[in-house]
């Protein structure tokens, strides 16, 4: 039972951790821009789509909770190597997700570029169809790159002072 109210307890920290840093980052993107919240969750859902933020906020999770193991004084070192392994890997999966996505609508905007029938009358709606798609390929690079990099750094720079205590 003591096992799993800790594994509650590190999971709620974690959740939590993630929750405090997403409204950071809302509070910065509203700060910097003329957006409010509700039209930056628009354009994330518009433009990134509802399975890119999921799957994103799934390994941001994933490496937060590793983040919190590696924070926890008490773990053992086999422990602790076990976690930098799944929070680097959760980080590295980030990358691997953006890239996908990446490639996913560069795909899609030659698919449609390659599907349309190309007349002055259409020229409008096909390079409108095409720059969705090119958005989407571009954004969650530039999302989830930085994402991933600064995961990889809390992570490593954590196990570095704990190595070094």
């Amino acid at each position: 039972m003591r096992a799993i109210a800790h594994a509650l307890g590190t999971g709620s920290r974690a959740a939590s951790y993630m929750l405090g840093g997403l409204v950071l980052a809302l509070a910065i993107a509203v700060g910097t821009t003329a957006s409010n919240t509700a039209d930056i969750a628009h354009w994330a859902r518009d433009v990134l789509g509802i399975t890119f933020v999921t799957l994103l906020g799934g390994l941001i999770f994933i490496a937060v909770l590793a983040w919190v193991k590696l924070c926890d004084r008490g773990a053992s070192e086999a422990t602790v190597r076990t976690w930098l392994e799944a929070g680097v890997q959760a980080a590295n999966g980030v990358t691997t997700l953006a890239l996908t996505y990446t490639l996913f609508g560069i795909s899609l905007g030659i698919g449609s570029l390659a599907e349309a029938t190309l007349t002055p009358e259409t020229v409008h709606g096909i390079i409108k169809t095409l720059t969705a798609n090119f958005s989407l390929a571009f954004m969650t690079t530039v999302v989830g790159l930085p994402v991933s990099a600064l995961l990889r750094a809390l992570l490593l720079i954590t196990h570095a002072r704990r190595a070094e205590r």
